[in-house]
């Protein structure tokens, strides 16, 4: 039987209701007559608290309570991928279709359509004994994504008595059934997760893949591994969510979840406009076919948003599942952060530092902690890995606030934001004297076989750009004059840096990604110029002669000019540069 209770005691999204003594903590509930979801978060004896995920206006004392039995949990199953969900996981685009713009409060649809077939093939055979996270079939989800059908994470194992042949079938038929000490259970393509609580597999792996985005300064300079952890803070105006669109459309992963928490509402309006257009870079198909959207704008309950990346991160688990890499990026987690911080208040629960909980610290490493690399659970053996960036918006670009400071306490990368450098127009406004990445050890072998020298070349121009920063002062009060040659030089290699390689334009179709194999021959091109300028200036050529040469600002324009397919150019300029001491001594000897 249900638990029944009644409310007694509203404040915003936070409703309490006594005869609840039988329900479980993060149980949900029904409340009210519209049949509001919520999720009980606190009991104390038969009084629970209940965060409502929608809107309470008309809400009032008496009215009825209802338990599900169940914690809030998603759906999972083939058609996840090319839809957009709200923070609870309710299907926006078939709401529209059916109701209209705006989401009717207590509304029930299904996250996966029950009435569609799907093209199932099975991969075993009667009388297989099978176990938890087994793979018993496959079916072609979208052109990109071959959707494997497992053997949910807690079923006990038990022997196939009987098999569906390869055809057409809902999510919610039976597809097979499984035999358990004398006992038959239905197997069907759909199975629920709580969304609270990390899916299971055989063990954490070490990884060492790196996680290609496109973007040079991350790729080379700062990278994360498939399966890392990344935070990207900064204040307004920054490109915060353009970098995180950037991330999602070209990231080599095989699945991307973007959860758009808390954000303006023009901003996911514009994803959703974008992104059904782009194509992915990999297959030429469109985007959308490995994209799962969850819309929780701002205007949207708050509550909602506390939810919302736990859905996502649910269901990233779940394609993890299969052996696939999923990239999940949330946008952002600091109005994720303010949920639960209006939630504190309205618990009247004691606060922490700017009125944020005590228990901040341990929800973002609760969330954090779910990326990683794995051997999945069943068979046949495979790995998948979640990779998790969060984009945090400091108020007033202060890196020192709770939310930014605990989240670099449990992510191994940091790209931040520079107000600055996004004022002057450079974009990715990514500051590199401040940014890191703990991942570099990690990936230096995967870097070796596109470029031995790698991790030379990323060395020496970290250190020429540091080495621009502390001249600054100097050049400030005293003019780039009053500097020897061999400190113009840094200069000028600190500008090539900064405008030929770590400016990247998202929307110059060019420049907006550039593979692994352009990005190192780019900037060898560029540490090879210095190389070779060094030695000039010790054999006594004057350093004007290097700085006044068209060869630095064509080279500054390559990125723009030399396509993903042309990389043999950049070979040609890199000879070029080889060169160029003939070719001054041949001028100076006309």
């Amino acid at each position: 039987m249900p638990v029944k209770g009644k409310i007694v005691w509203i404040s915003g999204p936070v409703v309490k209701a006594e005869g609840m003594a039988k329900s479980q903590m993060y149980e949900m509930v029904e409340v009210g007559s519209e049949g509001l979801i919520g999720e009980i978060i606190r009991l104390e004896g038969n009084i629970a608290y209940i965060q409502v995920y929608e809107d309470t206006t008309g809400l009032k004392p008496g009215e009825t309570v209802i338990g599900t039995g169940k914690p809030l949990s998603v759906e999972l199953g083939p058609g996840l991928l090319a839809s957009i969900y709200d923070g609870i996981q309710r299907p926006l685009s078939i709401i529209a279709r059916k109701i209209g713009p705006f989401i009717k409060r207590g509304i029930k649809i299904d996250a996966i359509p029950k009435d569609k077939k799907w093209h199932f093939r099975p991969v075993i055979k009667k009388g297989e004994k099978v176990g938890p996270g087994d793979v018993i079939g496959v079916v072609k989800e979208t052109e990109l994504i071959e959707h494997k059908i497992m053997v949910p994470p807690r079923q006990e194992p038990g022997r196939i008595k009987e098999i569906a042949p390869e055809g057409d079938y809902t999510v919610i038929e039976p597809i097979a059934f499984l035999e358990i000490d004398g006992v038959e259970k239905t197997l069907t393509m759909m199975q629920y997760w709580p969304v609270r609580f990390p899916r299971p597999s055989c063990r954490r792996v070490h990884s060492k893949i790196p996680l290609i985005t496109g973007t040079r300064i991350i790729d080379v300079l700062f990278p994360i591994v498939k399966g890392g952890t990344a935070c990207i803070p900064g204040g307004f105006g920054t490109g915060k969510t353009v970098m995180l669109h950037q991330i999602a459309s070209w990231s080599d992963a095989n699945v991307v979840i973007y959860v758009g928490c808390g954000e303006r509402g023009n901003e996911m309006t514009e994803i959703l406009i974008k992104f059904p257009k782009l194509k992915d870079p990999y297959s030429g198909k469109p985007l959308l076919y490995r994209t799962i959207m969850i819309a929780n704008t701002s205007n949207m309950p708050v509550a909602a948003r506390e939810a919302s990346i736990y859905t996502g991160i649910t269901m990233a688990e779940y394609y993890r599942d299969m052996g696939y890499d999923v990239l999940l990026v949330a946008d952002s987690t600091s109005r994720w952060a303010e949920a639960l911080r209006e939630v504190s208040g309205r618990l009247e629960e004691m606060p922490a530092e700017e009125g944020y909980p005590s228990y901040l610290a341990s929800k973002i490493a609760e969330f954090y902690e779910r990326a990683g690399r794995v051997e999945c659970l069943g068979r046949p053996d495979r790995y998948g890995s979640v990779t998790v960036i969060g984009a945090v918006s400091p108020p007033g670009g202060d890196f020192t606030e709770p939310v930014t400071t605990h989240t670099l306490r449990f992510t191994k990368v940091f790209w931040g934001l520079d107000t600055a450098l996004a004022y002057s127009r450079h974009y990715p406004a990514i500051n590199w004297i401040i940014s890191y990445s703990a991942y570099i050890d990690d990936v230096e072998d995967w870097w070796k076989k596109t470029d031995p020298d790698w991790r030379k070349y990323r060395e020496k121009a970290l250190s020429i750009l540091h080495k621009e920063d502390e001249l600054k002062e100097i050049v400030r009060l005293l003019g780039p004059e009053a500097l020897p040659p061999h400190e113009k030089l840094i200069l000028l290699t600190a500008r090539m840096l900064r405008e030929g390689y770590l400016q990247q334009d998202a929307f110059n179709p060019v420049d907006s990604y550039s593979i692994s194999l352009k990005q190192i021959k780019l900037l060898k091109l560029i540490m090879t110029f210095h190389e070779v300028a060094e030695k000039l200036l010790e054999e006594g050529v004057p350093f004007e002669n290097i700085g006044s040469l068209r060869l630095v600002f064509d080279i500054i324009r390559l990125k723009e000019r030399v396509t993903n397919e042309e990389i043999h150019i950049i070979d040609e300029w890199i000879k070029r540069v080889e060169n160029l001491p003939l070719e001054l001594k041949a001028k100076a000897t006309v």
